[in-house]
């Protein structure tokens, strides 16, 4: 089987270990899961099989949307209600008018530290490790870029929000940010990722549907809908590409234009099989991720 799954990551459990799950119940040699969702977190979690592994990497820049309920009032250690409580503030008022003021400072291209407690490597070893150990780290802001954020629900102290957002977003920081920006801090309270690109939530698979729910197993080309492609005409051409070469193309004024959105390409050949994965610069097509389906 080589495919992306889009699973349904139930809560309580780390990404790898759902990882391991869907290794035993579909009998696969190789899998991994495309980003991480936190074990609080639920939602889309894409798991490539066999070897829709090598595509991994031309997934992870796709898109996220989140369904994300923080707690106001309380601060965390972890940013979430995992941690430890490190600050409250009671009896306070906050305006819906404050929240959308608020949450629109947060939209666009921003810096965000990640939280200590993190997976992000720090001098070879992950973040959580050395706050476990009781490390001062100084973590540098990464930029990010958050699409939208729409007020889902405010009952206070609560609020839920729908965050669309690009790789490297913490859901857990951003509520951290939110909630010092409100005055009264917050943390994550439920997080649940409910797109990836065009993966969403509504096509994909619970454990217990695995594998008969079919319409959560992509093929490698389905799952790389978003790249565009190149058609390889000639038999010469193609055993190239098959061979790790490099190859001269003719880019036409509509290849030109996908380029802007693009810097890769699904490689094809004329019976629509998929050969890998290539990329173009100065009129020569270098295959970056050869594929044997």
């Amino acid at each position: 089987m080589n495919a992306v799954l889009n699973l349904n990551k139930e809560r309580g459990i780390t990404s790898s270990q759902a990882v391991i799950k869907v290794k035993g119940l579909l009998k696969v040699k190789k899998a991994g899961h495309v980003g991480t969702l936190d074990p609080l977190a639920t939602g889309v979690l894409l798991v490539c099989l066999n070897e829709a592994t090598k595509i991994s990497n031309y997934l992870t820049n796709l898109d996220k949307e989140y369904l994300a309920t923080m707690k106001l009032g309380e601060v965390t250690d972890t940013y979430d209600s995992e941690g430890r409580v490190i600050g409250t503030v009671s009896d306070f008022e906050i305006s819906f008018s404050d929240i959308m003021d608020t949450l629109n400072m947060f939209i666009g291209e921003i810096d965000q530290i990640p939280p200590i407690y993190s997976a992000i490597k720090f001098q070879g070893k992950p973040l959580y490790k050395l706050a476990r150990q009781g490390m001062k780290i100084d973590i540098k802001p990464r930029k990010i870029s958050i699409e939208s954020i729409d007020l889902i629900k405010y009952e206070p102290p609560y609020l839920t929000i729908r965050v669309v957002c690009s790789k490297g977003t913490f859901i857990r920081s951003l509520c951290n940010d939110i909630g010092q920006k409100l005055g009264v801090g917050a943390h994550l309270t439920d997080l649940m990722r409910t797109r990836i690109g065009h993966f969403t939530l509504s096509n994909s698979s619970k454990f217990e549907e695995l594998p008969a729910k079919g319409e959560s197993f992509y093929s490698i080309d389905q799952a790389l809908m978003h790249m565009p492609e190149i058609i390889l005409r000639d038999s010469v051409a193609i055993q190239r590409f098959k061979n790790g070469n490099p190859i001269k193309v003719d880019l036409s004024s509509s290849l030109e234009d996908f380029k802007q959105f693009s810097q890769f390409f699904k490689i094809k050949d004329l019976e629509g099989k998929i050969l890998g994965i290539g990329g173009v610069s100065r009129g020569l097509l270098k295959p970056e991720r050869l594929l044997h389906l």
